[in-house]
């Protein structure tokens, strides 16, 4: 046990140092690119292709090998709240390239204090959700998420609102399906397996390994209302658990 704890830390250190270079390399070129290309056309085609290949570099580097099961599920031509599990830094990267759409993600205010990662995030649209605003946090969000919406993005949130500490999924925030509702957007279920065990939370290494992302079909909001909020959560949160489940995952109480 002893003799293949070293061996794999031998493989982990090299790996983590080359994953983490190679991400922040990415990031100073991929900033630049995306600043020029939404200061001409901030819906442009290419700022999509940079985000993806900015996740390409994180996931190649750090050893993961992603396996996506569902794209048929997603229509290119609609916008969706995506709702998905979290369990790794790698999620974001794993599910940018998985859903092929435009999306963008919430990013914490403390975020948006990191040199050229606050002004690449802000020119491609990241969300910035500031946790100390309290009341305010969810119309801000909303007014946010409705700009992006209307030039024909998506928004993903993970409604468990941080990591999995343990790599069990935790209970969903109601949140995401407020604005789905008021929004009148479908919700996408998406399940990720294995970003946990590739670079789990807290944790310096990176180990590598297989992400595997499942798209489960929307679940239209079309003729419901605010008051269907906790069926709609719980109805997105027993598909994804379902999928965690069906992988090999760990599913926590509710």
């Amino acid at each position: 046990m002893a003799t293949l704890a070293a061996m794999r830390w031998v493989i982990d250190v090299p790996r983590t140092v080359i994953t983490v270079v190679a991400g922040v390399l990415a990031t100073l070129i991929a900033v630049p690119l995306v600043m020029i290309t939404a200061a001409i056309n901030d819906v442009s085609p290419f700022i999509e292709q940079v985000i993806r290949g900015w996740s390409r570099v994180w996931l190649i580097c750090s050893g993961t090998r992603l396996e996506v099961i569902g794209s048929e599920n997603v229509d290119p031509t609609r916008s969706y709240v995506v709702v998905a599990n979290h369990l790794s830094a790698l999620d974001i990267m794993a599910c940018l390239l998985a859903v092929p759409i435009p999306m963008r993600f919430l990013a914490k205010t403390e975020l948006y204090k990191v040199p050229v990662l606050a002004q690449g995030m802000r020119a491609v649209g990241i969300v910035e959700v500031d946790r100390a605003a309290r009341g305010s946090i969810h119309a801000d969000v909303n007014r946010q998420g409705k700009a992006l919406i209307e030039k024909g993005r998506s928004l993903i949130i993970y409604a468990e609102g941080t990591r999995s500490r343990n790599g069990a999924l935790r209970p969903f925030k109601k949140g995401a399906f407020t604005m789905a509702l008021t929004s009148h957007l479908p919700v996408l279920p998406v399940s990720i397996h294995g970003s946990y065990e590739a670079w789990p939370p807290g944790q310096p290494w990176v180990h590598g390994g297989k992400i595997r992302v499942v798209i489960d079909p929307a679940i239209e909001t079309n003729d419901m209302t605010q008051a269907d909020g906790n069926q709609l959560r719980d109805q997105v949160r027993d598909v994804i658990g379902g999928r965690v489940s069906e992988m090999g995952g760990k599913v926590g109480p509710v």
